[in-house]
């Protein structure tokens, strides 16, 4: 049997390399390192193979972080693992990797691999009592250009608990909309078919937005948010902009698309001559059926004048529901004013009767009535002649509160409200 060489990986060598991969995943269990970033170290970082005749028989790939080294792919035919060519190949891929100035290389492997005699011979140590724990980023490295130019980015997560109260709408939403798209499989088993498009009303400032990017943080996918004002200054108009937006959209994986006060592009339309957002209107219409063709996508469109929405554009096969965000009820209140209490003062303040005169307040109420408080109790113990050290250990009081809620004019007035409910019973869709 003549003895396998060592040489550096030529592009020719993908097919032994990826024979090499399925035997290494049908005999020691998954790879750490799946089968595209093996072949992209392959090809830009750096790799050995070990050749037996015309035939690849084993392959050593490694990428550099810094002063770290990593072994992202290590793997010996059967018929020479005796030979020693696993330790030649490591040897080499060291001295490939030297001019790199690394402090450290390492490697990371599946528990049932259980021959480490190359990685030994080699001169690595077993660390023990270490947990490896990984994430699948969801936006991969060649969609954040297409990203970038549509000005959406990835949010942080944790955004959807971060909504206060407002129980009752996220388990709707989570149900009807979360669910369904995080776990396709699982409703395709119960013939559910996940949701394209969606539209939120509701009063100005109930937090149809922030429920919106709450959405897009629980699915972890990119979040889009289209803005026509803007579009309306390119050149060709801001139904040409909208299309050109959309296909670029459909570049992206997965995406929450959010439209706010998309009543400014899809108003009634009536009249003779034509208004000038009737074209806009019309190609919006077209383009929704086109995206909800995608898989991956969800449009989330929200506005406060719901009658104000023309009538083809929430008929079903466009939007899957229309859901009503409204006033934050006694939980919800609780909750929001909860969030915005300084952890100090918490103890000591009576939420319930803030909770109780600030029905009817919005979310964004609240937290304005919340932030004027606390700069009032600030104010004061600055201007009452003590210390900044005295004025930190201070806060706003329960009167502090009740204060600046006196003084703030509610977003909501009782007609808004009332024509809010008017509107659940006669347009929502659930």
């Amino acid at each position: 049997m003549t003895t396998p060489h060592i040489r550096d990986f030529h592009p020719d060598d993908l097919d032994g390399i990826l024979h090499l991969w399925e035997q290494a995943r049908l005999s020691d269990g998954e790879p750490v390192y799946a089968l595209s970033e093996v072949i992209a170290s392959c090809q830009i970082d750096h790799a050995v193979v070990a050749v037996e005749g015309e035939r690849i028989v084993g392959a050593a790939v490694g990428r550099a972080a810094h002063a770290q080294g990593w072994i992202v792919f290590f793997a010996t035919d059967a018929s020479v693992r005796d030979s020693g060519v696993g330790a030649r190949m490591l040897a080499a891929l060291e001295r490939h990797m030297a001019p790199l100035g690394l402090a450290k290389l390492s490697a990371l492997m599946p528990e049932s691999q259980a021959r480490l005699d190359d990685f030994t011979e080699q001169g690595f140590e077993l660390k023990r009592n270490l947990r490896y724990v990984e994430r699948e980023l969801p936006v991969q490295r060649e969609e954040l250009l297409v990203l970038r130019e549509l000005g959406g980015r990835l949010l942080p997560r944790g955004l959807w608990d971060a909504v206060g109260g407002m129980q009752k709408e996220k388990e709707m939403l989570e149900l009807r909309l979360v669910t369904p798209l995080a776990e396709p499989d699982l409703a395709e088993r119960f013939g559910v078919v996940p949701p394209r498009a969606v539209m939120l009303f509701g009063p100005p400032g109930t937090g149809k937005t922030t429920f919106a990017k709450a959405v897009a943080s629980r699915l972890e996918w990119s979040f889009v948010e289209v803005f026509p004002s803007r579009l309306a200054g390119d050149p060709k108009g801001l139904a040409g902009a909208l299309r050109e937006t959309f296909q670029k959209i459909s570049e992206l994986e997965h995406a929450v698309v959010f439209i706010d006060e998309v009543e400014e592009i899809a108003s009634h339309r009536q009249g003779e001559p034509p208004s000038p957002t009737q074209g806009v209107t019309n190609e919006l219409l077209k383009l929704i059926p086109e995206f909800r063709e995608q898989s991956g996508r969800l449009l989330i469109c929200a506005t406060n004048f719901i009658r104000a929405v023309d009538a083809a554009f929430l008929r079903h096969g466009r939007f899957d529901y229309v859901v009503p965000i409204g006033l934050p009820d006694t939980d919800a209140r609780h909750a929001i004013w909860a969030g915005y209490l300084p952890r100090d003062v918490a103890a000591s303040v009576d939420v319930s009767v803030l909770v109780q005169h600030t029905d009817g307040f919005t979310p964004a109420d609240i937290e304005f009535s919340a932030r004027k408080a606390s700069q009032a109790a600030l104010e004061r113990a600055l201007h009452g002649g003590g210390s900044s050290a005295g004025a930190a250990s201070e806060g706003p009081s329960t009167d502090d509160y009740l204060t600046a809620v006196r003084s703030t004019r509610r977003t909501v007035s009782d007609d808004v409200a009332s024509e809010f409910l008017e509107d659940i019973d006669r347009i929502a869709r659930l």
